[in-house]
């Protein structure tokens, strides 16, 4: 079952993988697969390709950066049962990890992905080398979640036109610039069979029920049993994440680094490309280096960073 057939431009995954319970994933990768492992999971309603430039940069930094599509996204299969919560995609990230042959990863999560992290690392299901959080933690804003929610539900027959869908991501993000060619929105799309461009999405994706205090509550243990090298990344437009939810979870795990990237919204990696990848590369080379000698810092290394000011939406 898919939301339809895939429009021209969009790029076939390099690799597909077994997930839990019969699933396959899709995901592609960059850089030398000899290098420290890198997995980039991206927030609900997006795919991998929310990835493609902070991968490339890990790559040329001697990383081994792979992104997948999650169960029911993109390229990966939908999940029969329509299963979406956080323990399964847990289980397809440890499925995914014996795939690669149990090599010890770098997490980097954003939002979705990054609440699985967090309980794969902070239930000791995946023994990571180091975890990237990009714009989530156990404290969110209920306010930012609707707003995604609302633009996630609009529109359930599908839009008659690119142009449609381009006005509709323009009303829900208005600080990115809109799109100079419409073809690019191809890789997020789907034709249904009325004809209508749909989200690349399992619609029963969001018919998650999320009960917000028990996640709460559940990534707050994740946050405290933290023993690894750490990075909390926030966009500073965020409405999603708050500096005091930032601030929450740097109390929870106080050996955390946090960067906060002004003039990005929810969507770090693809606001601010340039300096999200920075920010992670840094910190990666100090903790987690390709060849085993951390770099020295050339300043003074502090816990706030801030930033001069790819894909869609996100549903932590």
């Amino acid at each position: 079952m898919s939301a339809g057939q895939r429009l021209p431009n969009t790029p076939d995954p390099m690799f597909r993988w077994p997930g839990a319970q019969g699933v396959t994933l899709a995901g592609d990768a960059w850089g030398d697969p000899h290098g420290p492992l890198v997995l980039l999971q991206h927030g609900g309603g997006q795919t991998r390709h929310a990835w493609k430039n902070a991968g490339e940069a890990l790559g040329r930094a001697g990383y081994y950066a792979i992104a997948f599509d999650a169960r029911g996204h993109g390229d990966s299969d939908w999940a029969p049962d329509g299963v979406y919560g956080q323990d399964i995609m847990v289980d397809d990230l440890i499925c995914l990890l014996s795939a690669l042959g149990n090599k010890r990863p770098v997490l980097v999560g954003a939002s979705m992905g990054g609440g699985t992290s967090l309980v794969a690392v902070g239930e000791d299901r995946v023994d990571a080398t180091a975890l990237v959080l990009v714009d989530i933690a156990p404290r969110i804003e209920t306010a930012g979640v609707e707003k995604i929610g609302a633009f996630m539900h609009q529109r359930p027959e599908g839009f008659d036109s690119l142009e449609e869908v381009a006005a509709a991501i323009g009303a829900y993000q208005p600080h990115r610039s809109p799109p100079k060619d419409l073809a690019g929105l191809a890789k997020n799309l789907r034709l249904a069979e009325n004809g209508k461009y749909r989200w690349h999405w399992d619609p029963r994706f969001m018919a998650l029920r999320r009960e917000m205090d028990k996640r709460e509550a559940r990534l707050e243990a994740c946050a405290k049993a933290l023993n690894l090298p750490t990075l909390l990344v926030r966009g500073g437009l965020s409405d999603v994440l708050s500096e005091e939810g930032a601030r929450a979870f740097l109390a929870l795990s106080t050996h955390a680094e946090y960067a906060n990237i002004t003039g990005a919204g929810h969507m770090v990696a693809g606001d601010r490309n340039d300096i999200f990848g920075t920010a992670v590369i840094d910190f990666l080379q100090r903790e987690v280096p390709v060849d085993g000698q951390p770099r020295k810092a050339a300043h003074t290394p502090h816990p706030h960073h801030e930033g001069p000011p790819g894909d869609l939406i996100d549903v932590p």
